[in-house]
């Protein structure tokens, strides 16, 4: 009951100067709204980057050469070669495919059309791996594969680009010296956050790539994708056995290539925008602190105000427990109404400049109850200090105050 009436009479107060009461609170809007925002634009910052790498492929495992350090200056890692690929699919466990790629930079001719792209060299491993399918068309069968045909899938934005709105299946583009049949349109995956279009590919038969582009047997990448539920960690370090044996790499001795587990970056990325997110939200909890004050301040220049009104409570028997009472309940309501319009203004503006920038918006129920529940929090503390003050007056002192 006693609280229900400190309420009441909080309210009251609150109704009664309600432009001071607004601007009070102000401060605490300002400070939840923008907590709230940059805890969600951090976490659907985190969300995009995290799926544009898991977008590459589940349990991905990436060998390229090139290691930490190399052996001496202007030294260069070499390449790999099919046969290494093909011993990684052969001899490790626990994987399902491996996908050796090569690929250039060129501008790919139809008509009067033209389009610089990249040109990747591989298998239909490579499509398993990345977990793309194909739209329209179909992807190479064995005879192109071991023929080294002159045929290719290409992405959605070569077939934009080159073709419009017509059907590229059956139609023949040209780079460099040669000139491939499209078989096949991959599914969109759209552009990473890292800014490069998935899209902007052709992808040809390994042996067509190195016969009739490079001239050569390398292999710039070798993509292996672990089957699911097996532990990445362990196929990561038996592909790194084995790649070291193939190189001939003694013991103590650096390695010449490096095996890199998506899920390791997933993780770091997830702990580096994770760290970033809780320093942007605690500078904009500063705007909180500053709120505070503007609560204490306001509940100050009330207590002085009301002092009369407090000195009449106490000299008809109310307790010093009532009036403390009184000032903490109506500086938890100021700033708990900050509080409520600072959620809402904080998830808007999170959706609204997370349009802007193309990150997802991530609904967090538990940073909303955090948000209110710090905002209470401030009332009590900040409005301690005032309501203590109002406890203390001496009712004589009270009653002849003017």
């Amino acid at each position: 009951m006693i609280i229900s009436n400190a309420l009441s009479l909080a309210v009251r107060e609150i109704r009664r100067n309600l432009l001071r009461s607004g601007l009070t609170t102000l401060g605490v809007v300002i400070g939840i709204a923008a907590v709230i925002a940059m805890v969600n634009l951090g976490e659907g910052a985190t969300t995009r980057v995290t799926g544009d790498i898991a977008s590459l492929g589940r349990n991905l495992i990436i060998v390229s050469p090139g290691g930490d350090h190399n052996s001496g200056p202007g030294t260069t890692a070499p390449p790999f070669d099919v046969a290494d690929a093909e011993s990684i699919a052969r001899e490790i466990p626990g994987v399902v495919a491996v996908a050796a790629v090569s690929s250039q930079l060129a501008v790919a001719v139809y008509g009067n059309a033209n389009w610089p792209t990249s040109v990747l060299g591989t298998d239909n491993a490579y499509f398993d791996v990345r977990e793309w399918s194909v739209e329209r068309g179909r992807v190479f069968d064995a005879g192109e594969l071991q023929a080294g045909k002159a045929v290719c899938v290409i992405g959605e934005t070569v077939a934009l680009e080159l073709f419009g709105f017509q059907d590229p299946i059956g139609a023949s583009i040209r780079f460099h010296k040669l000139s491939c049949k499209v078989i096949g349109v991959l599914d969109a995956k759209g552009q990473s956050s890292f800014g490069q279009d998935q899209d902007d590919l052709i992808i040809l038969p390994l042996r067509t790539f190195q016969r009739r582009l490079t001239g050569n047997q390398d292999v710039a990448l070798i993509f292996v994708s672990a089957r699911s539920g097996q532990l990445t960690g362990k196929v990561q370090q038996d592909v790194t056995a084995l790649m070291r044996e193939r190189r001939h790499i003694p013991p103590g001795q650096q390695s010449n290539f490096q095996v890199s587990d998506m899920k390791e970056i997933v993780n770091m990325v997830e702990s580096a925008t994770g760290i970033l997110t809780a320093l942007l939200g605690a500078i904009a909890g500063i705007s909180l602190l500053v709120g505070g004050i503007g609560i204490m301040n306001i509940m100050l220049v009330s207590v002085t105000e009301r002092t009369q009104e407090i000195g009449i409570r106490l000299a008809i028997g109310a307790m010093e427990r009532d009036v403390l009472m009184q000032f903490l309940v109506e500086a938890m309501v100021l700033s708990s109404i900050g509080g409520i319009f600072g959620v809402g203004l904080g998830l808007a503006c999170s959706a609204i400049v997370g349009h802007y920038l193309d990150t997802p918006f991530v609904f967090n129920p538990l940073i909303i109850i955090v948000a209110v529940g710090f905002s209470c929090l401030v009332g009590v503390v900040f409005g301690y200090m005032p309501a203590r003050r109002a406890a203390r007056l001496n009712p004589i002192d009270a009653l002849r105050h003017e």
